[in-house]
């Protein structure tokens, strides 16, 4: 394979793994869109949605060819323990946006980092963490199906007549 033919391979891949993460991302910020225009606040944050489901599209595919030392464990060990340790810094990098944002409030930033789970903030953590957690887990739970499956075995099984299950 040439260089020319791995370089868009790798493209196909970071496009589909960051749409993937768009759609999850996209629909979170609807979602707070539709909820917060009922008590008339306004929200944006497209360009938010899009950075973020490059960075997670990235960091996932990198972290995916690190070995996690579970070998002969049933797949949602695996699927459950790539799922929390990616959550695990997703949380921390939101924590540390929001105290970033807020240090202003609280006069530094180790203040605003200290005062997080006491503000409002907390919730709109939650709610992205929560999100994000749906979104790295069905994204695990696919890499071992096609694991399983081969290129292109969940499409097949997706494409085909259900089957009458026998009693």
């Amino acid at each position: 394979m040439s260089t020319k033919d791995r370089l868009l391979e790798e493209l196909k891949v970071i496009l589909l793994v960051s749409i993937y993460f768009l759609v999850w991302f996209g629909t979170l910020m609807i979602l707070k869109v539709l909820l917060l225009s009922e008590y008339s606040i306004e929200f944006y944050g497209a360009s938010k949605v899009i950075v973020g489901a490059l960075i997670a599209a990235k960091a996932v595919l990198i972290l995916e060819h690190v070995p996690l030392g579970v070998n002969n464990k049933p797949a949602i060990v695996n699927i459950l323990l790539r799922t929390f340790m990616y959550l695990t810094g997703v949380a921390v990098i939101l924590i540390l946006e929001h105290a970033l944002e807020a240090r202003h409030e609280y006069g530094g930033f180790l203040n605003a980092l200290k005062n997080v789970t006491k503000s409002a903030d907390i919730y709109h953590i939650l709610v992205n963490v929560i999100c994000v957690f749906g979104a790295l887990f069905f994204y695990n739970l696919g890499s071992v199906i096609r694991g399983r499956l081969g290129k292109g075995g969940l499409w097949e099984m997706m494409i085909s007549p259900v089957q009458k299950q026998k009693k």
